[in-house]
Formats: C-alpha cells, structure tokens, sequence
C-alpha cells in the first residue's frame, strides 16, 4: 500500500511540475481577447533572463551578444578601403520594447516590431588601402553607438511532438533594421598615429549614414540567425503548453 502511496505522490508530483512553468515564463491564455497584449507583457518579462542567461538551459547571456566577424568595403578601386571587424560585442539587446506583435495564420509569417533605445558594438578592427588618400592599413578597436534602432522581425514557426509535448520551432527569421543615428569610431590604430586616426575618425563621423548602409545586410543576417538560435535553444527546452495554456 506505502509503495502505492509513494507512487501516486510522485506521479502527482510530476504532473504538477510538468504544467508549472519556470520563473522566466509567463502564460498566456489562448482565450483571453487581449491575447497579443499578454504576449508583450510575456516577452518583456523575459528581459532580465535573457540578460543574465538561463544556465539550466544552456542558454547564454545576450549581454553581450557576441558574433564572429563581419566585412566591409567602403571605397572602390584597386586599393579601396576596407575594414574587418572581429570578436564583436554587441550590449543592449536585451533592452527591447515590444510595439506590435502578430502570431502567423496559416501559412502566414509572424510578425513584431521591437525599438531599442541604445545598441552598442565594440569590435577588434583591421583596414587596408587608402582613405582620403592616406594609406590607412592598421588595426585597433571599433566602436559603433546605434540609437533609437526599430527592428521589424517576420519568421516562420514549426511544431515538434516530443515526450514533453509540442515545441515550436522558429524555421526562418528576418531581421530589418531601421537606425535613427549611427556614431562610429576607431581608437589605438596605426600605432596610435593621431593624423591617421583622426582622418579615419573623420571619415567615419561624415560618412557613417554609408558605412552603416554597408553593415546593415550582414548584421542583419548575422543578427537574425543567431536571435533564432536563441530563441529555438528556449523553446526547445521549454513546451508549448508552459507558454500558452487553454
């Protein structure tokens, strides 16, 4: 009888665990009419986890969130000048504000516009060739500060039956970027050379609209891809029904 006891209070126990969600999640209910509000209030509630990391997930910090590396030219010619950003660091994306959010019907995306007031971006920074005729081939540290970012997000979701229940699965993710005003930097470059980096500084402030028109498609493609991952890392640990109960 004491065995019979002790498994049903294991049993029950278990059930009881299975339907509640951890601390990071808020529930939603499918039938509340304001569905969509509940959503930004679940989102938003997630914030400070994203930015610490979720460790029984192995889900790590979004602060920074760092990428590997990205590639620009900025002028044409045989000798144009390039630059390559390494080991960059990305702080503040996990400050996000939820404007709108649309789930997908159908075979429709989902949809969100998020703001975030400050992005910052530090990198290690190699150049070659020449600006504003100045040989400029160095390297040092890049520093971008991107305020007042909108980014317009559409993806779409798949669902996976595992013992646990259904997860979603974020199968495509699209990430637009919409910048209010770029301010870029290098520092410690051509052996502190204070002509060559403030002519590259120069360059930089009066043509950053450009630079930033260069960067923006693979940072948005790296962004995209690695806010999935995170995403997927989330929703692969944690069932459906933890997020939206009927």
């Amino acid at each position: 009888m004491w065995k019979s006891i002790a498994g049903a209070i294991v049993l029950l126990t278990t059930m009881i665990a299975a339907q509640t969600p951890p601390p990071y999640i808020l529930q939603c209910r499918r039938s509340d009419p304001e569905l969509n509000t509940c959503l930004k209030g679940a989102l938003h509630h997630l914030k400070p986890y994203l930015a610490q990391g979720i460790p029984e997930i192995k889900m790590p910090s979004v602060e920074p969130f760092v990428m590997d590396q990205l590639s620009l030219q900025l002028t044409g010619g045989p000798q144009g000048y390039r630059i390559n950003l390494k080991n960059m660091q990305v702080f503040g994306a996990s400050n996000f504000t939820v404007k709108t959010i649309k789930l997908s019907e159908g075979n429709k995306p989902f949809e969100a516009r998020l703001t975030i007031p400050k992005l910052l971006i530090h990198a290690k920074y190699t150049s070659s060739g020449v600006l504003i005729i100045i040989p400029a081939s160095g390297a040092g540290d890049f520093d971008a500060v991107f305020d007042g970012v909108i980014a317009d997000v559409r993806g779409r979701v798949s669902f996976n039956e595992k013992p646990s229940g259904s997860h979603m699965h974020i199968d495509s993710l699209d990430l637009i970027l919409s910048i209010k005003k770029p301010r870029l930097s290098v520092s410690k470059i051509f052996n502190n050379n204070r002509i060559l980096t403030e002519a590259t500084n120069l360059f930089l402030k009066e043509n950053g609209g450009e630079v930033l028109k260069a960067l923006q498609p693979q940072l948005q493609k790296k962004l995209s891809a690695e806010f999935a991952g995170i995403s997927n890392q989330l929703m692969d640990n944690v069932p459906l029904h933890n997020f939206i109960i009927d």
